[in-house]
């Protein structure tokens, strides 16, 4: 059910041709951004560029990280790009000591791909266990974000550095692995078709992997790409019900960062619609397809909104307006009330235009998302 609207200026604010053009557009899922940030430190071309795949573990070794390495070495010579590898049990492949030494050092790679690296941090009451990172590799990967770097997390990048906040803050919403049934075939529906990574991807994605649940929902904070139906599969203790989101993207200090939960089965690296997937979050991090626009969020917005300068007059009557429009559209979206937040953004950008262009355009991108997560919801049984 929709929220309330009793203001008539919140329908439709946009000529009804441009409105007809949007909305076919975004059916089609071939809408494009109009808000570009930097690229990150690399400056990642369409070729040629630089990629870090972690792999290190000091807990549970995860049996696909050897498979996921290779794909993502034969992914670059394909699509122009080279990989380093840092993965204590890797030897042949591994650099001799650790990259994480500076933000500078970093900044060679496009992006940066945590491939399941779990170092047994998961018991909270032990934070004298050591870390994938430690403080000065942290501080290292800290300063690489800040400064435009791309972050990729694969299954279980979530199920590491438990005990240092800004990681999960990182790989999205402060959501940390929680426990997973055991491994079963199930339904995964992409809720933003229009992303790099997810535009290949069937509507309705049936997949047999190991399917994890999360300390918490982290949609509040980021794009969510994929949801999980619990109602295809059997989610055991620590289910999340009607909203459980599998994948997610955001920009994140500076960098872009891009997190896919599934993943765990060796057979994921030889399929070729998984591998599309995969390469869509390397290339959108990397800078070499899309912009920040693709993973608009509603805190990023909302941060946007708050540094507008409200000297003049219009700003002074219509911010306080498009800050309404914006709260309703969000709480709209945590319902998972797609066409009712879109509809406060589209009214939110249309007066957004009169206080800041930036700030309009990236309402534009919420829109977009919200108009292309009803049209794909309406798309799959």
């Amino acid at each position: 059910m929709g929220l309330p609207m009793n203001d008539a200026t919140l329908r439709h604010p946009i000529p009804l041709v441009m409105r007809r053009l949007l909305i076919a557009v975004v059916a089609a899922t071939l809408l494009a951004t109009v808000f570009a940030v930097a690229p990150p430190p690399a400056q990642a071309q369409a070729e040629d560029y630089e990629v870090l795949v972690v792999g290190k573990t000091l807990g549970f070794r995860h049996s696909h990280i050897d498979e996921t390495t290779n794909a993502i070495i034969a992914l670059g010579e394909e699509h122009g790009f080279t990989v380093d590898v840092w993965d204590n049990r890797q030897p042949a492949l591994t650099l001799a000591t650790t990259p994480f030494t500076s933000a500078e050092d970093l900044a060679k790679y496009a992006t940066i791909v945590f491939v399941s690296p779990v170092d047994g941090t998961n018991n909270l009451n032990n934070p004298t266990r050591p870390r994938l990172l430690n403080d000065d590799e942290a501080a290292a990967l800290q300063g690489y974000i800040r400064a435009g770097g791309g972050f990729v997390g694969l299954h279980a990048a979530t199920d590491a550095m438990h005990t240092y906040p800004w990681y999960s803050e990182l790989t999205g919403g402060g959501a940390r692995f929680r426990n997973h049934p055991a491994q079963q075939t199930a339904t995964m529906r992409v809720e933003d078709p229009t992303h790099p990574s997810t535009e290949m991807l069937p509507l309705a994605w049936e997949r047999f992997d190991e399917w994890y649940n999360f300390t918490t929902n982290p949609r509040e904070d980021v794009h969510v790409l994929i949801t999980l139906d619990e109602s295809t599969y059997n989610p055991g203790f620590g289910a999340m019900g009607a909203d459980h989101p599998l994948a997610w993207c955001h920009n994140f200090e500076g960098g872009r960062s891009w997190y896919e939960a599934a993943g765990h089965v060796e057979a994921a690296y030889v399929d070729p619609t998984y591998l599309a997937h995969m390469l869509g979050g390397i290339e959108w991090t990397a800078g070499v397809v899309g912009d920040a626009g693709d993973c608009r969020t509603f805190n990023e917005v909302d941060a946007m909104l708050a540094s507008v300068d409200a000297g003049s007059r219009p700003a002074q009557v219509l911010v306080p307006k498009i800050q309404a429009r914006l709260d309703a559209a969000h709480a709209a979206e945590l319902a998972l009330d797609h066409a009712t937040s879109a509809e406060f953004l589209e009214s939110a950008q249309g007066m957004a235009h009169a206080v800041d262009t930036d700030l309009a355009h990236a309402l534009a991108d919420l829109w977009t998302w919200q108009e292309a997560a009803t049209a794909a919801t309406a798309g799959t049984p």
